[in-house]
């Protein structure tokens, strides 16, 4: 196998991976154990499993060798079998299509070997005659070999080494009826046998098998979609101007593109001739396309709208960012939430618990009947009426097969990565891109919200209102602009566009949060001029009498002031006006119905800030101005440490210690900085408009993995001992395992019809 397929060059600055084929997995513990496996391998940066398209990735660290030996090693430790995985294209993977064929074929066996001896028994009450006791033999047979070989084949792997899950109890359960019934068949015992019993278990849950498959593939629907949104070809541009229709693999960055109306997108590029409008709402949720010009940037699987474009590719496979949100989405789903720690310590123990709690129902029916069918009357009048089997010896087989069938620790294990996974897929079809399950479970419990103003609460494009030049002798607007330029910082773009002229500027520097300054030369002399917020000036020593009416006239009407000096003189005021945000307002609102705090933290002057906060609805105790970006952290640990549990909403730049300090981190941003990690959640609109929805969607994500918990623990809590004292038949217990896994997937797919709860 062509080692390019397996060992994936880094993208973006990232760490090289290797992809892998796991097999023996059939439940969340199992991918748990192969996650842990990875992980523990030296050099792993990172590792996802998943269990629908039976793949792992495996991230390392910058700088580390490589081992996909180490991996097979680790893996085969675990219990289970890897190989290197061939390389994945977009409307090829698997995601679950396999598996659930799988379980079918499973499913199938079993039900043509479990239905004739249902309808001897029940339908034509031939159970007792030794001809149809034999058919039934030859038929539970072929359900153990063929059916039930999964299951044995999961149980050997883990006993191997030294573990257990639920492949043993299914195993064991089985087993067990059907020894007995044959022990009883080949000895001439007589009495009932219960070779239907043992065949219905491995047949009921390979149905639970395959219809957890089935809506497993729903709870990924959002990341299939994504996955199928990139085209197979593009069209590319040859040097002669002529148009080959080509794999949309073959693609190199710098290769020229055309786009016609109604094409997708087939790669991450630029454009350079041509207008069109694109729709770009399978990456940010936006129903309105966007327009695009020369420059502008266009994401794969975008749809182009009404114009012929030329591009240019600048990102392929990997680097694109769809790649990049469907490796966000995928760590997401497989990552585990703190709350999980819970059913992993439980599910840790589980198997050998209900194992040692059948070997005690099996002795106690097996040497004290009376003793135990004393307990189970004692009960029967607050339950149903149940028939025990007959005899010590059937009914110590049976009873202790029900008890290790009804035991499903797979409902634990579901519980939590079930609703991560439909979470995070609910969260991607809004434009909310969740960095993993831990992200989500913080989301759910914030109690105060954080919003930076510049390109969060405003559209971070200021425009410059008004210029107070304070020099007529001199082209202030020409030096502001020339210092401006070299800057990202969205003040110093509005001044770059307010003089054509460039001035030569030396020496230049920036101030993160406070300006910009560089030696420029006036009247034949070299001078140091500095340009920034007015509070920076001041500490610089500048004499601001001038400007100082100026200041508060602007600053009372929302607007941020910036100054340009040389040597201490005041050269020029500018005041900067930046539009907030269309609907602010109602997110602050919405935020404040449900409870949370809301702050506003911004480095410009209290009067803007002040200004800001008076039109969106925040309190004025609640504004906090003239805040550095290295601040901003400080004033975060503040009210963390005044038990407010924090999310802060930046633009991921200039606010990424605040958005590491946080309990939970949003940025707004743009698709094209997908790829950034500097927050736990991204929006990938930049309206704000999804903040309350992200936080309402975690909220009842966390609400979900609660209830999926306490539905898990409460069904084996209450099943185990009901089996173990005869109430419930191994058919019926098997049942009941399945429908249990069901629910707890049905319960999390609810997540799927969430929507944001109107405010009163």
């Amino acid at each position: 196998m062509p080692a390019e397929t397996i060992e994936r060059p880094k993208a973006a600055g990232g760490p090289a991976a290797t992809e892998l084929m796991v097999t023996g997995m059939d439940c969340s513990n199992c991918v748990r154990h192969v996650t842990d496996a990875l992980q523990s391998v030296p050099g792993v940066h990172s590792a996802w499993v998943s269990l629908e398209t039976k793949r792992a990735a495996v991230r390392w660290n910058p700088g580390a060798q490589p081992s996909a030996d180490a991996l097979f090693k680790a893996v085969s430790g675990a219990g289970y079998n890897a190989s290197l995985a061939p390389a994945a294209t977009p409307n090829s993977t698997d995601h679950g299509e396999h598996k659930m064929a799988g379980w079918e074929f499973t499913l199938w066996i079993g039900v043509l070997g479990t239905i004739p001896i249902m309808l001897g028994e029940w339908v034509f009450h031939v159970a007792m005659t030794p001809w149809f006791q034999w058919v039934a033999f030859v038929l539970a047979s072929l359900v153990q070999v063929l059916a039930g070989a999964q299951f044995y084949r999961g149980a050997w792997n883990q006993l191997k080494v030294g573990r257990s899950n639920m492949d043993t109890l299914v195993a064991l359960g089985s087993t067990t009826a059907y020894a007995y019934s044959t022990w009883a068949l080949v000895t001439g015992r007589g009495g009932h046998v219960y070779f239907m019993e043992s065949a219905a278990i491995i047949t009921l849950i390979s149905l639970g098998h395959w219809m957890e498959s089935r809506v497993s593939l729903k709870a990924s629907g959002a990341l299939r979609q994504l996955l199928n949104l990139v085209p197979q070809t593009a069209r590319r541009l040859e040097a002669d101007n002529s148009e080959t229709e080509v794999p949309a693999s073959m693609l190199h960055v710098d290769d020229r593109i055309v786009l016609r109306p109604g094409d997708r997108v087939p790669t991450d590029a630029a454009v350079l001739e041509g207008e069109s409008a694109v729709d770009e709402s399978m990456l940010t949720g936006e129903s309105i396309p966007v327009d695009k010009k020369p420059e502008s940037a266009l994401f794969a699987g975008t749809v182009n709208a009404n114009g012929r474009l030329v591009a240019r590719v600048t990102a392929t496979g990997d680097a694109t960012a769809v790649a990049h949100i469907i490796a966000a989405v995928q760590r997401a789903q497989t990552s585990r939430a703190g709350i999980q720690r819970l059913g992993d310590r439980v599910s840790s123990v589980f198997v050998p618990i209900v194992v040692g709690i059948a070997v005690i129902a099996a002795l106690w029916w097996g040497l004290a009947p009376q003793s135990a069918l004393h307990a189970h009357q004692a009960v029967a009048p607050y339950l149903w009426p149940a028939t025990i089997p007959d005899g010590r010896t059937a009914a110590a087989f049976i009873i202790a097969a029900a008890v290790l069938i009804i035991a499903c620790p797979c409902a634990m294990g579901l519980a939590t990565p079930t609703a991560i996974m439909a979470g995070s897929n609910a969260a991607a079809q809004r434009g909310i891109l969740v960095r993993d399950g831990v992200a989500l479970e913080k989301a759910g419990t914030v109690t105060g919200v954080v919003f930076d103003k510049t390109g969060t609460l405003t559209l971070g494009k200021p425009d410059v209102a008004k210029v107070l030049e304070l020099r007529g002798d001199l082209d202030v607007k020409t030096f502001a602009a020339s210092l401006a330029r070299n800057s990202n910082h969205p003040i110093s773009q509005a001044l770059a566009k307010i003089a054509e002229g460039q001035t030569l500027v030396s020496r230049w520097r920036e101030l993160r949060g406070a300006g910009v300054e560089g030696f420029i030369s006036i009247d034949g002399q070299e001078k140091r001029l500095i340009q920034g917020s007015i509070p920076w000036l001041r500490e610089s020593g500048v004499d601001l009498a001038a400007g100082e009416s100026f200041v508060h006239e602007w600053a009372s009407q929302g607007a941020t002031l910036a100054g340009l000096a040389a040597e201490g003189e005041l050269l020029a005021v500018f005041a900067v006006r930046d539009t907030l945000k269309h609907g602010a307002a109602q997110v602050v609102a919405d935020l404040q119905a449900r409870g949370l705090k809301v702050y506003l933290l911004t480095g410009d002057n209290p009067v803007t800030a002040a200004s800001v906060a008076r039109q969106v609805g925040i309190a004025p105790d609640n504004v906090f101005a003239g805040v550095k970006p290295e601040q901003k952290a400080g004033f975060v640990e503040r009210l963390q440490k005044s038990g407010e549990r924090i999310a802060f909403v930046g633009d991921g730049i200039n606010d990424a210690p605040a958005l590491e300090q946080a309990d939970l981190g949003v940025a707004v941003t743009r698709a094209s900085d997908v790829a950034r990690e500097a927050a736990d959640i991204i929006l990938l609109k930049s309206e704000i408009e999804a903040v309350p929805e992200a936080l309402g969607l975690a909220r009842a994500t966390l609400r979900t993995i609660k209830q999926n918990l306490f539905w898990a623990f409460f069904y084996n809590a209450v099943g185990v001992p009901l089996a173990a004292l005869g109430f419930l038949s191994p058919i019926l217990c098997a049942a009941a395992m399945g429908v249990s896994d069901i629910i707890v997937i049905g319960n999390a797919l609810r997540l799927r019809r969430w929507r944001l709860p109107a405010r009163n």
